[in-house]
């Protein structure tokens, strides 16, 4: 009678032992479940650092892109090769056209553009993803001037006002400013 218990509780030791592995292994159902769901966490991680990434990228761009505008504003040159390194169409060809017409009018941007941008949407879901941007851009020291002589274009004082802009990303990874407005009518 005792060897049988013996046996018995060897068995039900064994048992213990064999699942409790299995589940330390993760073959046991609901081992998978919890494999399930700690692997989604780390997707959620990736998630989270993908759209961090993507803001970085977007106000690289975004920054980039002022940058450009000022260096091409100030030499009157539509064609500067930095303004496709930031910029995409539909605001590049604007941005082009913008500073082309300052050129035929003798006209350049002086002086200081503040900016103070801040992401306010992250889409990696829509096609192409997109990120948007919200700026106050203090334009009270970056004036159109004529360049013979360096007065002021009338009616070309600068405010502190709000803009917007979409970062879109690209094909090939790149993050370019495709669209962009100016909303100086509303104040920041």
């Amino acid at each position: 009678m005792r060897e049988r218990q013996l046996r018995g509780v060897v068995a039900y030791l064994v048992t213990v032992a064999v699942l409790g592995a299995a589940a330390g292994c993760g073959t046991d159902r609901g081992a998978t479940t919890a494999t399930a769901a700690d692997d989604a966490a780390p997707a959620r991680a990736r998630s989270g650092a993908d759209e961090q990434t993507a803001r970085k990228a977007a106000l690289a761009a975004y920054s980039g892109y002022l940058a450009a505008s000022r260096k091409a504003s100030g030499r009157s040159d539509p064609q500067h090769p930095e303004l496709s390194t930031f910029l995409a169409d539909p605001l590049l060809t604007r941005v082009r056209l913008a500073i082309r017409t300052a050129k035929e009018h003798g006209a350049v941007r002086v002086g200081t553009l503040g900016s103070d941008p801040a992401v306010t949407s992250v889409d990696l879901d829509a096609v192409p993803p997109t990120v948007e941007i919200q700026d106050c851009l203090d334009a009270t020291g970056w004036r159109l001037v004529y360049a013979r002589d360096k007065r002021v274009v009338p009616g070309s004082r600068g405010t502190r006002h709000l803009a917007t802009a979409t970062a879109t990303r690209y094909p090939d990874g790149r993050w370019l400013i495709s669209a962009g407005a100016s909303h100086e009518d509303q104040p920041c």
